[in-house]
């Protein structure tokens, strides 16, 4: 949500915008289209014949969606017009127009265009026409129910604007949010639309999307819903939850953000005992009946379409996903080492007092956003895979014991093989199949991550990592493997999936389902990517350190040694190129290594690191990592400074306890 904050200064200084004449452009192009389309449509938008208003701004909501009629439009005080004029015209039609181009100008223009609307009052005009929706579905003069068939569709499209506009005025600014929450009016509008029966299924999943994005990180209106007596929302949400089509995942969506803001969770359930796990059934069956790519990529790509529904369907599985890890960790069933999963993996906390073990500690990315491809499995191999997560009798005895984690049982016993296929069935190249594809991948990747945090050294964990494993494995040779043959130059999809293999292989280590080469392929991306621009947000989401990551946890024992010795290799190469590696590629390669090489009684500690002369590199690079520490501006990256700090301390001590312990 944006964050800018709303301009304080007095209206009364300003200037009236419709003082001044507006000026012509100068492209001679946009001045023909101004006289020819633009100007005389405004013209009949204000003109005394009713027949002409509503006739002008039926036109205008024909053209708004063309970007340089609607530049030309917002340039002649289109706004204003419709504010003043549009939305207080006496036919019913004419205001449903007015509202209908508001609605497309806050869908097609930036945040910056609502925040604008709300500075000119736009709520007021939302509240009154709001208001008289709600009378009307109250049965007060004049009735909905009574209405011609005409009438009622143009009051269902009004409030369906009203909605969509709402909520896009929310996620534009805080203040904004807020105004809207303690809008009686408003808010009795939103609960009236879900709880009568008269509503289209659009109508009513505009509602719901204004509410996910009310509800969202919001508990005074969270409480709202669940203190309202007179609709009953929060046993209408539930009731639609249960239903099918676009309403029943819409309804998913706020009843998350719900259990969210309230902790209801497998360990706190709420009322009806309320948790996600209620959830994913309602959303895996949306997965399995989404459409085709090709139907997907041929429908409608507006509201509430096909792949309007599966995208969300999708963002709220990953937020579950995510979600996951509050439960994990109230049920102390996180790494006792990182309690609360950090962005990167594998920070050395450096030796003991006694220097005699190392410790490494094991965090999370579940924040990626971007895309996968599926493997050229044909689809009896598909379907193999599919049993071995599905099938309760594949599973050792115990593995089904997950009855006090039911969330994310379901997650990998039940979404995952259908995020799977959809991601399969969206391996076209054209756009809707491209962002289906990315945010099916993004879900996989917050839900392993979850599962990589959790400590599997604990006996009751053991259940988790049974029912984890042939998923995935499955993910590996459906995802990873596949996108890693193909070679992509996607940079974007590359990212995902090295952040998906760092989270398997982070779980699986030996039971990865390496291909030969594929280590290799990860070198190789990493080499790609080192001509790419530096992540400025956060250094330690780049590709590179990514490609180091999975890496680091494939050459960890009990990898064959010939394995632990390319990778051992290649991660003290990263680190003697400096200064010409990234510092959070060089941190990151450090860790991985202390982490490898940190027991003398594994068989890779005399085999590679002794037989190879590890020693001598990393007493090489110390000079090398002291120079790369003082570059980093502490106050510019802060948290690049402390890693790196924390890596050139455990350098140090790395090599004083190799030294110690010669073979």
């Amino acid at each position: 949500m944006g964050k800018t904050r709303r301009n304080r200064g007095k209206a009364s200084q300003r200037s009236d915008p419709l003082a001044k004449p507006v000026k012509p452009p100068t492209d001679p192009e946009l001045a023909a289209l101004r006289e020819k389309s633009i100007l005389p449509v405004l013209k009949d938008l204000q003109s005394a014949d009713p027949k002409s208003r509503t006739s002008a701004a039926k036109a205008v909501a024909n053209i708004i969606q063309d970007a340089r009629c609607r530049k030309l439009l917002l340039r002649e005080q289109v706004v204003h017009i419709i504010l003043t004029e549009t939305l207080t015209d006496t036919g019913l039609e004419s205001r449903a127009a007015g509202w209908e181009i508001l609605k497309l100008l806050t869908q097609e223009e930036e945040s910056d265009f609502c925040v604008h609307l709300f500075r000119v009052d736009v709520l007021t005009a939302i509240e009154h026409a709001a208001q008289k929706v709600t009378e009307s579905l109250s049965g007060q003069s004049p009735a909905i129910s009574k209405a011609s068939k005409a009438e009622q569709s143009l009051a269902w499209a009004i409030s369906e604007a009203l909605a969509t506009i709402t909520a896009a005025l929310a996620e534009a600014q805080d203040d904004i949010l807020e105004a809207i929450v303690r809008n009686e009016q408003i808010i009795a509008f939103l609960f009236k639309l879900l709880s009568t029966d008269l509503a289209s299924d659009d109508v009513i999943s505009s509602a719901l999307s204004c509410m996910i994005t009310l509800t969202e990180d919001n508990r005074q209106f969270v409480e709202r819903i669940l203190g309202d007596g007179e609709h009953n929302v929060f046993k209408q949400l539930m009731s639609f939850k249960t239903a099918s089509g676009s309403r029943a995942v819409f309804a998913c969506g706020v009843l998350h953000n719900i259990f969210n803001v309230m902790e209801w969770d497998d360990a706190n359930p709420g009322r009806d005992q309320s948790s996600d796990a209620l959830l994913i059934p309602t959303l895996t069956d949306a997965l399995a009946i989404a459409p085709t790519s090709n139907k997907a990529a041929n429908g409608d790509s507006g509201s509430n379409s096909p792949v309007e529904i599966l995208q969300l369907a999708l963002e709220i599985l990953a937020s579950i996903g995510t979600a996951v890890q509050e439960t994990l960790e109230r049920g102390n069933k996180m790494s006792k080492k990182d309690k609360k999963p950090k962005k990167t993996s594998n920070e050395f906390k450096g030796f003991d007092d006694e220097d005699t073990a190392m410790d490494a500690e094991d965090g999370a990315d579940a924040s990626d956003k971007e895309q996968d491809e599926d493997d050229e499995m044909d689809e009896d191999e598909m379907e193999a895979d599919m049993d071995m997560v599905t099938g309760a009798d594949d599973y050792p005895e115990g593995a089904a014991g997950l009855d006090d984690l039911p969330t994310l049982g379901l997650l990998i016993q039940k979404a995952i093989p259908q995020i799977v296929k959809v991601a399969k069935s969206n391996d076209k190249a054209d756009e809707a199949s491209q962002l289906i594809r990315g945010h099916a991948f993004t879900t996989l990747n917050n839900i392993a991550w979850t599962v990589a945090c959790i400590d599997f050294s604990e006996e009751q964990n053991a259940p988790i990592l049974a029912a984890w494993t042939p998923a995935a494995q499955m993910i590996w040779k459906n995802g990873v493997a596949h996108i890693l043959s193909s070679d992509t130059s996607d940079v974007a999809l590359a990212t995902i999936v090295t952040s998906l293999a760092w989270a398997i292989a982070t779980t699986l280590h030996e039971r990865t389902p390496l291909g030969a080469d594929e280590p290799n392929k990860f070198m190789s991306l990493y080499h790609a990517s080192t001509g790419l621009p530096a992540e400025q947000e956060d250094p330690f989401q780049g590709l590179g350190v990514k490609c180091i990551g999975v890496l680091g946890q494939l050459a960890l024992d009990p990898a064959p040694v010939q394995l632990n010795r390319e990778i051992g290799v290649f991660l003290v190469t990263v680190v003697a190129k400096l200064p010409e590696t990234p510092a959070a590629d060089a941190i990151e390669a450090l860790n991985q290594l202390f982490d490898i090489y940190g027991d003398e009684n594994q068989a890779c500690d005399k085999e590679v690191f002794w037989k190879d002369g590890f020693l001598r590199y990393f007493e090489e690079a110390t000079p090398k990592v002291k120079a790369m520490i003082k570059k980093v501006d502490k106050r510019r990256f802060p948290e690049l400074r402390t890693r790196a700090d924390e890596a050139g301390l455990n350098l140090s001590r790395f090599i004083q306890y190799k030294q110690k312990h010669r073979q």
